[in-house]
């Protein structure tokens, strides 16, 4: 029988790498910058973060003290994100090249890079299975509070997460606050709605385009991490993300490019992703049916959002489109 109370924690868990990347993309956004190497971003966070915690593993042996075990491979994941979003804005807001291009190809580049140290680490363990087993690390992720056994179906349903699923819904919650009720977020979106009257009223429109494009993919990028050391248990295996960074991707549109939504929207689109799952006697063919109602879902939302033509839910006017300050 299907039961809600191990459906929720699944789609909450298959939820969270999309809200990660969901929340940092939307940052992006505001600023007028698409980045579609949002998968590659997170790609990259996960194995940065699965390399730290593979050598911190070997250096002590499997016998890790917990804060150690999470800051290494989290600040690894930072940093191997931070690398990317400057490298997206270097070449977008810098160098004025096609943000379509340059995203198509940072998602190439991080699910390369990714194989790539993926399958050197599995050389290294000498497994006979194609994977990086990281238990110790992930046990620590993955520790959710002691009374949530106590709780019942309460416990099992809001408190039998590891932190980074209340991380996750604090970081979305944080953003929409910044970008609707303060000073810095008026700033960002209207750079994202008319770079060119943000310059003439003194924002400095480069230097918040660099950092809204960094921390969006710092974001991101934990959402990689997450996937590896809580949904995956640790495990490492190439090309395992599937299309989670462009459901990601997809989830801005369905929220509307709000992060609050997407706390609610992303459950929604993981348990649509693992419904299949949970259907008795479906036949592959339904099974993969199932797995487009994501995307179904966020088409129906365009094209009714097209046709209501309420400004509050467009995208941001610049969006996609280069700041050449001598056409002011």
């Amino acid at each position: 029988m299907f039961s809600l109370v191990a459906f929720i924690p699944r789609a909450i868990l298959q939820g969270m790498p999309l809200l990660f990347g969901c929340t940092g993309e939307t940052i992006s956004e505001k600023v007028g910058s698409l980045n579609l190497g949002i998968p590659g971003v997170m790609y990259v966070g996960a194995i940065c973060g699965v390399i730290g915690s593979f050598l911190y593993e070997q250096s002590c042996g499997g016998q890790v003290v917990p804060i150690v075990a999470i800051l290494i491979p989290f600040l690894a994941c930072l940093a191997g994100a931070l690398i990317m979003g400057l490298l997206f804005a270097f070449l977008t807001v810098t160098l004025r090249a096609n943000q379509n291009v340059v995203g198509l190809a940072m998602t190439t580049f991080g699910i390369g890079f990714g194989n790539f140290f993926g399958g050197s680490l599995m050389k290294l363990t000498g497994s006979a299975v194609p994977s990086i087993a990281l238990s110790a690390t992930s046990k620590c992720f993955r520790r959710s509070l002691p009374f949530a056994d106590d709780c019942g179906a309460f416990g099992k349903i809001f408190l039998s997460y590891g932190f980074m699923t209340y991380l996750a819904v604090a970081i979305a919650i944080v953003t929409a606050f910044i970008l609707t009720r303060t000073r810095i977020g008026l700033q960002l979106r209207a750079i994202g709605e008319n770079p060119a009257t943000a310059d003439a009223a003194g924002i400095d429109v480069t230097k918040y385009k660099y950092f809204a494009i960094c921390i969006g993919c710092m974001i991101a990028g934990l959402g990689g991490l997450f996937y590896v050391m809580d949904y995956a248990n640790g495990v490492w295996s190439n090309d395992a993300f599937g299309d989670r960074g462009w459901l990601a991707i997809a989830l801005v549109i369905f929220t509307l490019w709000k992060p609050n939504i997407a706390i609610f929207g992303s459950i929604l689109f993981g348990g649509l992703y693992i419904l299949n799952l949970f259907i008795p006697g479906a036949g592959m063919a339904t099974k993969e049916l199932y797995k487009m109602l994501p995307y179904l879902v966020t088409i129906i939302v365009l094209i009714i959002t097209s046709m209501r033509r309420k400004r509050e839910h467009q995208p941001p006017e610049a969006l996609g489109l280069p700041y050449f300050r001598e056409d002011r």
